[in-house]
């Protein structure tokens, strides 16, 4: 007879602990992770690693635990695959943090400085925020990014994954905590409040003087919770109303196999591809052979009166289609008369993350590349390259859609913040 699998989630905390109290904790640890020399944090990451393929049962039966919750409220299929965890993704997992091992410590990096006239000498290096917040939902892969992100820049972290991935994110929360211990690093430099439910959320958002910032990741809905309630700075992370624009010097082949792999590759991701243009000039050839392809990968098509025309099976698209992030096997199309149209139409509805264009008009291509104004814009190629892993970032906190400190894929660099250092020999200001 099989050992019944217990929820770990479901291990009460201590009643007499507020979710501040953690926080306060991962301040205290801040400090000693932050004077930890790179091979240090390296070495941390590493005893991570090693601790996730050495639990990969443990962890895969904590997640089946959460998909059967997620299956049984019904959070759809977008959310389940984001938060299925199984014996490949928890390796990647453990691959994905000895990539970020590798990557050049970011800490005490000299990005400037030179000698005033009176010869005190001035350095701008790079220096750790302290406590990285991070609030998101059913992905439970985040909380093994982020950990690791924040630690190889020499930062603690408090994670509040929410209640679609508790189980998964309990288990991965201790395997860290004991991977940093096993080392001789304070585990409280790792933090989780989510058996705080709402709690937890609000205290991160409230823990000014605790936590330095604090990244949202999820649903457009609780990334504007916590821009709009927060009162420590906030890295925003957007939306992903992303745009393919097809212009009358699209080969064939590329105008297809990118729209099919950013749509189908991955679709319940942030970078895949919902809306695609076609300039009209190029839709009697394009738009059939780029439907078809997707219509035979299951995709849904949501298209305009000319797209319906040349397209049996199309689902009339309304205005609130082109503003729609689906995460789902449908996308929408439209026939647009000029570049200027597909620019017009990404100014209103883009949310800023990523735009492609398939063209080998090269003035077309530079336009396109300079003109828009999101987080990464693209010159034939597929949008589900906008991600830290695909830029060599090895895991990314998230893709920020903001300007103010950081922009699109966010990696150890981004989690870091400067300090000025100045060395004199006894001069006064006169």
């Amino acid at each position: 007879m099989s050992t019944p699998v217990v929820d770990p989630s479901a291990v009460p905390s201590d009643s007499a602990e507020k979710p501040e109290d953690r926080l306060v904790r991962a301040k205290d640890a801040s400090r000693s992770i932050a004077q930890l020399t790179s091979s240090g944090r390296t070495g941390a990451l590493q005893a991570i690693a090693t601790a996730i393929d050495a639990n990969v049962e443990r962890i895969v039966a904590a997640n089946v635990l959460d998909i059967e919750r997620g299956r049984e409220s019904g959070i759809g299929d977008a959310l389940i695959d984001r938060l299925r965890l199984d014996d490949v993704r928890v390796a990647s997992l453990a691959s994905a943090v000895r990539d970020v091992a590798l990557l050049p410590d970011p800490i005490g990096q000299v990005l400037g400085g030179h000698r005033m006239p009176n010869g005190v000498t001035l350095e701008k290096v790079r220096v750790p925020f302290g406590v990285v917040g991070a609030i998101y939902e059913a992905r439970p892969n985040v909380t093994v990014d982020i950990a690791a992100l924040a630690l190889r820049s020499g930062n603690a972290v408090v994670l509040r994954g929410g209640s679609a991935a508790r189980s998964s994110n309990t288990v991965l929360v201790e395997i860290m905590r004991s991977a940093l211990e096993s080392v001789g690093i304070d585990r409280e430099a790792i933090q989780t409040v989510d058996d705080f439910g709402r709690d937890g959320a609000r205290a991160l958002m409230h823990g000014r003087g605790l936590v330095d910032v604090l990244v949202p990741r999820g649903s457009a809905s609780l990334i504007e919770t916590v821009v709009t309630e927060s009162t420590v700075p906030v890295i925003e992370t957007g939306a992903g109303v992303v745009h393919i624009v097809l212009d009358e010097s699209a080969p064939v082949d590329w105008a297809r196999d990118i729209v099919v792999n950013a749509k189908i590759q991955r679709p319940s991701v942030c970078n895949a591809v919902e809306t695609v243009l076609v300039l009209r000039q190029a839709a009697p050839l394009l738009v059939p052979i780029v439907a078809s392809a997707l219509q035979s990968e299951g995709v849904a098509i949501h298209g305009d009166d000319m797209v319906a025309g040349l397209v049996s099976n199309v689902i009339p698209a309304t205005e609130e289609d082109w503003s729609t992030e689906y995460l789902s096997l449908d996308i929408s199309m439209k026939v647009v008369d000029t570049l200027d149209d597909a620019l017009a139409h990404i100014r209103r509805y883009s949310t800023g993350h990523t735009e492609s264009i398939i063209t080998t008009d090269s003035r077309n291509a530079e336009r396109f590349l300079a003109e828009v104004d999101s987080a990464v814009v693209m010159a034939n190629a597929s949008t589900r390259f906008t991600d830290g892993g695909e830029f060599g970032f090895g895991a990314e906190v998230g893709i920020s859609t903001q300007k103010l400190h950081a922009r699109g894929p966010m990696g150890v660099s981004e989690l870091t913040s400067t300090k000025w250092l100045a060395r004199g020999s006894g001069q006064t200001r006169g």
